[in-house]
């Protein structure tokens, strides 16, 4: 850490004072936390504001397809036992998010921020990080993000050379070959449900040979790395080999994997795993994921999913057959404008469930259900699929700004 009690220029002063103010005005008129309008007119004033504002933290930086929200909010948990944490815990990850996030953290030791897979080498480079967890790549945004491939060729050339400690998941072949650029990597065995993009070596194309949860390529040799840290069941496995369990309010085995990173996280600085787990329980839902809400009379548990690792995962946490399940997609810039991920999504395991399908591209959504010869009711809107719905609690699972759009409705 820097000793500099105040990195701030007058110009990044005057920077994070219109940043606020901007932000302020959003608020206001109602459109939305201001992080994202904020941040822009502070990086106007001061393009070296985000470098400016890391300069006395301690950075950790989580990239991932999936769960990287979640982890950002469980690693924050943790750090807490060894000093303040700013984060960026509502999940605007480009810059402008980033540097809004940074303002408000003058106070500070530890900066935990959520990053889009797409940024992090250029976040890695103003923020100077201490710490970087990877937890996956798979397909998503692909009309934005390109394809899996190339965002793990980026995050190799952004990470060669990197001072940061590196904390990546050995059971993805792409996060292991981003990461293996590094010199200083500690591999997490956090598991990988979905599989589909990571069947071809990435470093030569090989047909990859996946016997158990094992990995390796049979052509040239790149293979899954031994990892320090596991996740075993419901326990964390530490470098010692110790097993400490998971008590998570959080539910799923992809949970258990992100605070098994998380542990691994903590304990770069110095916070003992099961201060670290036990600290993770506080964490009870993650801007409205999983939340339980009332809406007509009725309880609806919020579940985001916005890609086909996504839903795969989400999937396995619905109560089972005959709950009714609502589901909603929009294709908004936030989104990505290509639905066509759709088709890789397994609708089958919802066989047996009442489906109720909304949201802005709810009939491309009918098209794929049609296929996969599901039973289910095009709605207008939440009011109608909740008023149509069998009895008992009802999942609603939504993409992300379908998910935003609901949470408005239900008022949480």
């Amino acid at each position: 850490m820097s000793g500099n009690s105040d990195p701030l220029t007058p110009r990044a002063k005057l920077a994070v004072t219109a940043g606020k103010a901007a932000a302020a005005v959003s608020r206001a008129a109602g459109r939305g936390s201001g992080s994202v309008i904020g941040g822009r007119v502070a990086l106007k004033l001061d393009p070296d504001l985000l470098a400016r504002l890391a300069t006395h933290l301690d950075v950790i930086l989580v990239s991932a397809t999936n769960g990287k929200t979640t982890t950002t909010r469980l690693i924050a948990e943790a750090l807490r036992a060894a000093g303040p944490v700013v984060s960026n815990a509502l999940g605007a990850n480009m810059p402008a998010g980033i540097t809004s996030a940074l303002a408000g953290g003058s106070d500070a030791r530890y900066a935990v921020i959520e990053v889009d897979e797409k940024y992090l080498s250029g976040v890695a480079r103003d923020t100077d990080p201490k710490c970087i967890a990877l937890l996956n790549l798979s397909r998503d945004q692909l009309d934005r993000a390109a394809e899996t491939r190339m965002m793990a060729e980026h995050w190799r050339e952004g990470l060669a050379g990197s001072k940061a400690v590196v904390i990546a998941n050995a059971d993805d072949p792409l996060v292991v070959w981003a990461a293996s650029s590094s010199p200083n990597v500690v591999w997490v065995a956090a598991g990988q449900m979905w599989k589909d993009d990571a069947w071809s070596c990435p470093s030569c194309g090989g047909v990859m040979q996946r016997p158990g949860d094992d990995w390796f390529c049979g052509e040239c040799g790149f293979r899954r790395p031994t990892p320090s840290w596991a996740l075993t069941g419901d326990h964390v496995l530490d470098p010692h080999g110790s097993a400490w369990p998971i008590h998570l309010q959080l539910p799923g085995r992809a949970n258990k994997a992100n605070a098994a990173s998380s542990a691994a996280v903590a304990a770069v600085f110095g916070v003992p795993p099961q201060v670290a787990l036990e600290r993770m329980y506080q964490v009870q839902a993650v801007a409205g994921r999983y939340d339980v809400v009332q809406f007509m009379q009725r309880d609806l548990r919020l579940l985001l999913a916005k890609n086909p690792a996504g839903w795969l995962e989400t999937f396995s946490l619905i109560d089972p057959p005959p709950t009714p399940v609502i589901l909603s997609v929009n294709a908004r810039g936030a989104d990505g404008t290509d639905t066509s991920w759709l088709w890789d999504v397994d609708y089958t395991q919802l066989t047996g469930h009442q489906i109720f399908v909304l949201g802005d591209r709810k009939l491309d959504l009918a098209v794929r259900l049609e296929v996969a010869n599901q039973q289910f009711q095009v709605c207008e809107n939440l009011d109608q699929a909740v008023q149509l719905a069998p009895p008992g609690r009802i999942e609603v699972v939504a993409n992300y700004t379908a998910f935003q759009d609901l949470r408005r409705r239900v008022g949480n």
